[in-house]
This record gives structure tokens, sequence and C-alpha cells, in this order.
């Protein structure tokens, strides 16, 4: 895409689009192959998915008194938009407390799996190979990675909620009109709610699991632009995901395919994020080169590479 920087007007602005990180973010994942990536995570969360939510339900119905939990059912609605009731997770949540034991170890088994294959796109956008490992323990980290996932997801979505329900009650007892500029700047509110909710699990998501330590702004920063970019991804498509899925042409596989979908776009996301803290910035870059050039002095030969004295001529 040289050419284009050449283009008369448009040429020197694409030229400083090209240099940012957020384009060299883009190039990166398509060095690593992305599509690929997030049709992988895509075909093992969708099989994943109602293991998970079926196993995390149980846990609820345990732990959770009635109201709590139907709490709990809106905000999983909520991380689905547009298909949650043709989902029916009323009904999932509503019969969890059935799961038996050995039922609750192969839900449990899926959702390790999971977090396995998750795993490694995350580090295959790093370029890291799979370290050589014993396999028992390798699965006793994924479940405390999954468990450790779920604990900060549990108290994300609580904390969510009793802010939520603290800002509309705020909004109640103050008088504010239902359609004023007050309830616009709560719902507001709200929104930064969630995305603080979604930070959280990001940053999780991008650190623990690809088991990396990158730069701690680049993860606040990568997290910040996946939590907005996740919620945005709420408002814009959840119309078009629930037209998909009653879509007299899919018949049955109409919620199917919408929900493919949006796992589909939230796994590229959090690709991109991961590809954000993956990343090196051009400062580093650059101090690479230097350190480089350093190190091997033009018209001199490698370090550890010793140029061979040349053999006289014979006569």
């Amino acid at each position: 895409m040289e050419w284009l920087t050449r283009l008369p007007v448009i040429g020197p602005w694409l030229a400083r689009l090209m240099r940012t990180h957020a384009w060299r973010t883009y190039e990166h994942l398509e060095g690593v192959h992305w599509t690929r990536l997030a049709a992988a995570i895509t075909f093992v969360s969708f099989v994943a998915l109602f293991p998970l939510l079926t196993v995390g339900a149980a846990v609820g119905a345990a732990l959770l008194s009635p109201g709590q939990l139907k709490e709990l059912e809106g905000k999983l609605a909520e991380q689905v938009p547009g298909i949650a009731d043709q989902l029916n997770i009323g009904g999932l949540v509503d019969n969890a407390g059935t799961v038996g034991a050995i039922a609750a170890v192969l839900l449990v088994l899926t959702g390790v799996s999971w977090v396995g294959a998750l795993r490694d796109c995350l580090r295959a956008v790093w370029h890291k190979d799979d370290e050589p490992e014993n396999p028992f323990l390798q699965k006793l980290k994924d479940f405390g990675v999954l468990v450790g996932l779920g604990a900060v997801a549990l108290v994300s979505v609580a904390c969510s909620a009793l802010a939520g329900t603290a800002v509309g009650r705020l909004g109640d007892a103050i008088g504010l009109d239902e359609h004023g500029p007050g309830r616009a700047l709560l719902s507001v509110a709200g929104f930064c709610i969630a995305v603080l909710v979604d930070l959280l699990i990001l940053a999780y998501l991008l650190t623990l699991l690809p088991g990396v330590t990158p730069n701690r702004r680049d993860v606040v920063v990568a997290s910040l632009i996946g939590a907005i970019g996740f919620e945005l991804l709420k408002l814009l498509i959840s119309g078009y995901l629930q037209s998909v899925a009653t879509k007299s042409m899919y018949g049955a596989f109409g919620v199917p395919i919408a929900l493919l979908l949006w796992i589909n776009f939230t796994a590229k996301l959090l690709l991109y994020c991961a590809a954000w803290t993956a990343t090196p910035h051009s400062a580093e870059l650059a101090a690479d080169a230097a350190q480089k050039d350093r190190k091997d002095p033009p018209g001199e030969p490698a370090r550890g590479r010793p140029e061979r004295p040349e053999r006289p001529e014979t006569a």
C-alpha cells in the first residue's frame, strides 16, 4: 500500500496513519492470520457457551438468592444483545439446580478446553509457541484461570448491578424527568460503569491468560479500547442480530447464526486488544535499530563472525 502514500492530498494523511500504533497493530494481526484465530475462538466459544452458562447458573443457584439470581439473569441477557429472548437464558437459569455431579464435571472440562484454546490463540498473537509442560498440570492451571475469570466476571457483574441500581434510584429520588438531560447524564454514567466492568475482565484476559507481561500502560489502553468497543458493539448491532435471528430464510438456524456472528465480532475485538499489547511502539523499534547499529557498525564484520583473512595468491 506504499503507492497510496504518494497520492496527492490524501497521501501525507495516509502516510501519517500508517505510522500510528493502531495501524501497526492491524498489520501485526494480518501477520498472524487473525481471521483464522477469530474463527477458532468463535468455534470453541460457541461449543462451550451453554456449558459455561449452565455451570455459572448452577453455582449462582447454590450461592445467590432468587432475587439476585434473577438480576444475574438480566445481566447475562444484556451481554447478548437482540437475541437473549430466543436463547431462553431464563429457562437455563431456572433449571441450573438440576445439574448433577457427573454433568457438572463434564461441563467444567468443556470450559477448561475453551480456556486452553483461547490461551493458544492469544499466545499466537505474541508469536509464542506452546511451552512443554505436564498436560495434567496445564489443565489444572487452565481450571484455575477459568475459576479466576468466573470470579472476576461475577464480582464485576455484581458491582455493575449495584452501581446501575444506585444510579436509577438516584434519578428517582432527585425527580429527574424520564426523557430529560439529567436522565441522559445518568445513562452516560451507567455506560461508564459498564466500560469499567469490561475493562477489568479484559485486563485479566490480556495478561494472565496468555502468560505474558506487557507494558502496563498498553494493557490499560488496550482494555479501555476493548471495553468501549464491546459496549458500542452491543448498542450498534443489537438490531442487526435480532433481524438475523428472526429471518424466516434461516429457519431454525437463525439464532445460532446470529450468536456465531456476535461471538466472532467479540473475538476479533479481543484479538485486536491483544495485538495492541504485543505490537512494539515506534520508539522501541527505533531504539532496537540503534542498538543493532551500535553492535554491528557499517563496514565492520558482525560480532561473533570474524572475517576470514584472504589467502595469499600463489605464483
